[in-house]
């Protein structure tokens, strides 16, 4: 059986968590806050979550794991057959990861965990965040979905990732970054109407002491 290796608090593994789902695809979830020991980078060589454990041995980076599944698994596809349509939903979720989620990851210290970060990147971060949002509103199609008429992986980046960047957006910049973005917002709510995304949603609740315990021992 696949087993995914990382916590229920980490968006990055709820990206696949919520495919495996959807594609009805039988797992283990194996708790595993990776790090830099040994015995964490014989499984993660960047310490980093989520890792995909199959029969060969493992798999890291949420990109790569997603494409796997969706080249080596049965089930709903999560990304179109059309050449085009496929390299545009894949498109999409890479600007999602490069322009929203990274920019906001850069605040999280301060936007959730009390720490503080420098201005700078605070400036850099709102300017980014704002553009990023933007391009995706010209990208997406939202018809209903991000590429188009099905939920693809596009959907699933923009879910684990818009909701991060929105609550930096508001705790650091008083900013609402789908103020202008209706048909963002409208999917938004649509996919968290999602019975996995709901699932999901509360296993994160379920282990978020654990995790908030854990970075406590890290200060």
């Amino acid at each position: 059986m696949i087993k995914l290796y990382g916590f229920a608090v980490s968006n990055y593994y709820n990206m696949v968590k919520l495919a495996l789902l959807e594609k009805g695809v039988p797992f283990e979830e194996v708790p595993f806050f990776a790090g830099q020991t040994p015995e964490a980078l014989a499984i993660s060589p960047r310490g980093k979550i989520p890792v995909l454990g199959v029969d060969q041995g493992f798999i890291n980076e949420t990109s790569v794991i997603l494409e796997y599944l969706e080249q080596t698994q049965p089930g709903k596809k999560l990304l179109p057959t059309d050449p085009f349509e496929r390299a545009q939903a894949l498109a999409l979720a890479k600007e999602i990861e490069l322009y929203i989620e990274l920019p906001a990851r850069a605040c999280y210290g301060e936007a959730f965990f009390g720490m503080s970060v420098p201005e700078a990147i605070k400036d850099k971060t709102r300017v980014e965040l704002v553009e990023g949002v933007a391009a995706l509103g010209r990208h997406g199609k939202f018809a209903p979905y991000l590429a188009g008429y099905t939920l693809s992986l596009a959907d699933i980046y923009f879910l684990y990732s818009i909701n991060q960047a929105c609550a930096v957006g508001h705790k650091l910049y008083g900013l609402d970054l789908l103020a202008e973005q209706p048909a963002a917002r409208a999917l938004l709510e649509r996919l968290e109407k999602n019975p996995h995304v709901q699932q999901i949603a509360a296993d994160k609740d379920a282990a978020m002491p654990q995790f908030l315990a854990w970075i406590s021992s890290k200060k």
